[in-house]
């Protein structure tokens, strides 16, 4: 996995922002699609900081531990404050990846899918300790209100609203692409491809790992305070596998190691999974997603950025044929 691999020229990445940018213009203010916009955003966000540390050699089958943690820690301090802030988001992604970084310390030392099932066993317990333990301040399995990332009294609130988390994920998949660019990526790719090798030759993988764990953590928490203040309301759910495993399969559907694979296969799976909902489809969604993804694994075992690829090498063969 390369970050150059499965990227597009600059001018792509405009256009792609352009069309964000206009998208409340172009779906005409409804809310309904606005929703779906922001939703996808959010886990456009939570997806690339799983992706971030699958490209340092990791893996996690329990990232929702780290998004709950920064839904309830936001939610909380916002309660507690009266509104909901910045401030009060950024505390979610601190807390986020100060867990990360106790658990990383345990745990980076592990083979990937050892990691894997640690993570996911310790957003198994996160989600009983929350709904039984702290109970109390949690709300249990009944939840509690979060105040909204904006008050729904201001006109026009869902598209200031989708504005602020376009700026936001922008601003972390900007931060995500420079990082993979610099030293730290260099590192990452190198412990991915052969800790020993990369060991002999002078890097640290624990201190790396670690710091991939923590980043992505922090990038998660964040990911999950913007999703609580946006649909107001958090519950144990929140940890539930499913929130585990939607980042992977996004990752995975659009391009593994990629900046742009985990934008792609988001969007692209939220609008068909969207669609389906629309036509009446509920358990029927799961089977189509499944064959989806299967069809994608099969066929372009690197995602659906390498269409782009197949297409051109499908063609350049035709031509010498």
């Amino acid at each position: 996995m390369q970050v150059a691999k499965g990227s597009y020229p600059w001018y792509s990445c405009g256009i792609a922002l352009g069309i964000a940018v206009l998208f409340p213009l172009l779906a005409g203010m409804s809310f309904h699609i606005l929703n779906v916009a922001i939703i996808m955003l959010i886990f456009i966000l939570f997806s690339s900081a799983w992706n971030f540390l699958a490209y340092s050699g990791q893996a996690s089958l329990g990232h929702a531990a780290f998004f709950g943690i920064g839904g309830y820690v936001s939610t909380l301090i916002a309660r507690s404050a009266g509104a909901t802030s910045f401030a009060t988001i950024l505390a979610g992604g601190c807390v986020a990846a100060f867990i990360g970084f106790l658990l990383g310390l345990t745990c980076v030392r592990l083979k990937e899918w050892f990691l894997a099932m640690v993570t996911f066993g310790f957003a198994v317990i996160l989600q009983v300790v929350v709904a039984s333990s702290l109970a109390a301040t949690t709300g249990g399995w009944d939840g509690i209100v979060s105040p909204r990332l904006i008050p729904v009294s201001l006109p026009n609130y869902l598209v200031i609203e989708y504005y602020v988390i376009l700026a936001v994920t922008v601003v972390s998949i900007v931060a995500i692409y420079l990082i993979l660019r610099s030293r730290a990526g260099l590192a990452f790719a190198a412990i991915r491809e052969n800790e020993t090798e990369a060991q002999a030759a002078g890097i640290n993988p624990v201190r790396w790992k670690l710091l991939a764990f923590t980043v992505s953590s922090f990038l998660t928490g964040i990911s999950g305070a913007l999703m609580v203040h946006h649909i107001g309301f958090i519950s144990p759910e929140i940890f539930s596998a499913d929130n585990s495993f939607w980042p992977i399969i996004y990752s995975i559907f659009g391009g593994l190691g990629t900046i742009s694979g985990p934008i792609i296969g988001t969007v692209i799976l939220t609008v068909v999974w969207d669609s389906l909902k629309e036509m009446g489809l509920t358990y029927e969604r799961f089977v189509i997603i499944g064959l989806l993804l299967i069809v994608v694994v099969i066929f372009l075992p690197k995602g659906l950025v390498s269409l782009p690829e197949k297409i051109r090498e499908r063609y350049a063969q035709r031509k010498k044929g």
